[in-house]
């Protein structure tokens, strides 16, 4: 699909549906007119006292047959039409997990995630109502004015013309001026609506941050204000809706006594019988029913495309990265990169080599990383330290495969890292700052590793991450649910449940993304403790911020504006670059003065 295709794609695939749906709404609006003709033409004729029986029995049959048409058909459109939209409605969920889903590592720099909820849960159900509330009436309404004007004129052109006006107020020239009234306070009160579901949902997440800062108040305040802004605008568009109502009736008024009117003189003229003037006067409301949802129809045409806008532009942003899936395309490096995965599946070795490798994210821009030359046989460990904005995270999502070098080249066992595609989580695994637990039992959360581990391989994956003595101490041991975001445990515990879900999936490499940032240093020291013996014989990239436990890495490398400043080990840098030194002595000033003699 492309980016316009958003609708187009479905009208296409469920056209007959369309047409059936459509079909059927036209046929409950046709039976409801018939029941109200024929109602109408039976209580006239029941008020004459008539010849025979027989001359009233037809129209009480028509009542009963338009009457039971009328809720079965309605019913069946109905379920055609939700039936049909629910489908596209599915469809559309998985389209918008298929554009964020390779964005995964993104999504987070990308939206807020009041963008992503509001995306998820207002945007789609929008596009749903198009068809349901705004396509399938204003086509059944405009089907029913033709069929109605053709009618009204096999008795009388002049007055079917008359009464097309009317109808065309209604299907037409209302709908317009509404939209026109409508447009720029519908787009601002989805727009301001939006923004204050972002806001109300980062207040949430940050509601410790608002009362320790004891500015509670504060927000709630603004909040309010804004509120009331939205209210404000709001209340104009329903004056205004109740406004259209009272035009729309009035002139449905008006269609009834003009239709009296000239029923009257038609039966003055002999052209009718007396009983068909309120058989053609009943017939009017049902009409009516058909056009009145038109005006409100066409009112909801700016929030779809303020939806839609907001789809096509995470659509678009996707479309500003290469991402691994598009590199994946290359049929001949996907099956390399197969062959290459079934290799370390035996062997159990990786190699991931950079070379000259640079990064620009869009077209005009600087490289966010150049030049970087860098070796990882199996079982090397390096930090990664530097500033935010340094380029440790292109670093890693070059290595991920998560984008594709735009200098240079990166490779596991020789293929393009970007190559292995959807096959990489079986190579490198990643355990970041804040890993999410699911609201499920502490071994669902572990098993996430590797879905079909058995409980023993559980258990050992929790004994190598130090959770014996955790899980001991649960109630109900591994069966214990975490609550919430993990809300049960601590940071430290919580990080050593994704640590064992990290050694269950039993990868060759790990990549550390300042997994201890928010600990307090015991904390640190022991989980780093504990990683560094749980993952002797892996490869490790650990990235962060500083120091503690860079003693322990084969190699250090200290990233800044995109290029490699100094790199060593870590005795290495302390004896040859005053820089690290001093880096070092402000993270970690008891430990240096420690181990250097004299000091």
């Amino acid at each position: 699909m492309n980016r316009e295709g958003w609708f187009a794609p479905y009208y296409s695939a469920y056209f007959w549906r369309f047409v059936l749906i459509i079909l059927l709404g036209a046929l409950t609006i046709f039976s409801a007119s018939s029941l109200m003709y024929t109602s109408g033409f039976l209580i006239s004729k029941a008020s004459i006292p008539p010849e025979n029986i027989l001359m009233i029995y037809v129209p009480i049959v028509g009542v009963r047959t338009f009457g039971t048409s009328r809720a079965v058909i309605h019913y069946v459109e109905r379920l055609v039409g939700h039936d049909t939209i629910l489908r596209i409605l599915s469809k559309m969920r998985v389209r918008l997990y298929n554009i964020l889903e390779p964005q995964a590592l993104f999504l987070s720099s990308r939206f807020r995630t009041g963008d992503l909820l509001g995306m998820l849960a207002d945007d789609i159900e929008y596009l749903q109502n198009v068809y349901l509330r705004t396509v399938f009436p204003s086509i059944i309404a405009l089907l029913i004015y033709a069929v109605a004007v053709i009618s009204l004129g096999t008795f009388d052109l002049a007055f079917a013309l008359l009464m097309g006006l009317y109808m065309l107020i209604l299907v037409v020239v209302l709908p317009l001026i509404s939209l026109l009234f409508t447009q720029k306070r519908q787009r601002q009160v989805k727009q301001e609506r939006n923004r204050l579901y972002q806001k109300l949902t980062d207040a949430v997440l940050g509601l410790g941050d608002w009362v320790i800062s004891g500015r509670q108040s504060q927000f709630v305040d603004t909040y309010e204000a804004d509120e009331q802004s939205v209210a404000r605008t709001d209340g104009a568009l329903r004056r205004w809706a109740r406004l259209r109502m009272f035009i729309a009736q009035a002139v449905v008024g008006l269609g009834v006594l003009s239709l009296l009117y000239w029923a009257a003189g038609q039966y003055a003229d002999g052209a009718i019988a007396g009983t068909l003037i309120a058989a053609f006067v009943l017939v009017v409301f049902p009409v009516a029913d058909a056009f009145l949802p038109v005006s409100e129809a066409v009112e909801k045409i700016p929030q779809y495309r303020n939806s839609l806008e907001r789809l096509e532009g995470v659509e678009t942003s996707a479309g500003d990265v290469p991402l691994r899936v598009e590199a994946a395309g290359n049929a001949e490096a996907a099956a390399q990169a197969a062959a290459a995965l079934q290799a370390v599946q035996v062997s159990g070795q990786v190699r991931i080599e950079l070379k000259s490798a640079g990064y620009r994210y869009a077209a005009g821009h600087d490289l966010s990383v150049r030049g970087l030359d860098l070796t990882l046989p199996q079982g090397r460990k390096i930090a990664v330290i530097g500033r935010s904005g340094a380029g440790k995270s292109t670093l890693l999502k070059m290595i991920q495969g998560v984008i594709t070098p735009t200098a240079g080249s990166v490779t596991i066992n020789g293929i393009d890292a970007a190559a292995y595609g959807e096959r990489i989580p079986q190579l490198i695994a990643v355990l970041n700052q804040s890993p999410h637990l699911f609201d499920t039992t502490v071994a669902n959360n572990i098993r996430l590793g590797e879905p079909g581990a058995s409980e023993a391989a559980v258990r050992q994956a929790a004994a190598l991450a130090k959770l014996d003595t955790l899980i001991s101490s649960l109630p109900e041991g591994y069966d214990t649910p975490v609550r919430e975001a993990g809300q049960r445990f601590s940071g430290g515990e919580r990080q050593r449940i994704a640590l064992a879900r990290i050694l269950l999936q039993n990868t060759p490499v790990v990549v550390l993304d300042e997994p201890t940032v928010g600990l307090d240093p015991r904390t640190e020291r022991e989980l780093l403790a504990t990683m560094f013996e749980a993952m002797a014989d892996k490869t490790l990239i650990w990235v962060t911020h500083h120091l503690v436990g860079a003693e322990e890495m084969d190699e250090v490398i200290f990233m800044e504006n995109g290029q490699v400043e100094m790199r060593g080990t870590h005795a290495e840098l302390m004896e040859k670059q005053p820089r690290y030194r001093r880096l070092y002595e402000l993270d970690r000033p008891s430990r240096y003065l420690k181990d250097t003699p004299g000091k």
